[in-house]
């Protein structure tokens, strides 16, 4: 898939944990690992602007096209 997901790099940043990050974005921790994985087929703004929030990060920060 062309567009990778790195939310991994932010946590590992901000030395958060998997389950640490699910909790204050209110997600679950496997719901996390779809994202980290790249499996998620969508994101919608509203779970997007809720981990920038809590990565203090930009969208940019977070994906990134990657040509195949």
């Amino acid at each position: 898939m062309p567009i990778v997901v790195r939310i991994d790099m932010e946590l590992a940043r901000r030395k958060m944990s998997v389950g640490e990050f699910a909790e204050k974005v209110g997600l679950t921790p496997a719901n996390v690992a779809v994202l980290k994985n790249g499996r998620a087929k969508a994101v919608r703004f509203s779970t997007l602007e809720a981990i920038c929030r809590v990565l203090e990060c930009q969208p940019g920060d977070l994906l990134e096209y990657v040509e195949e």
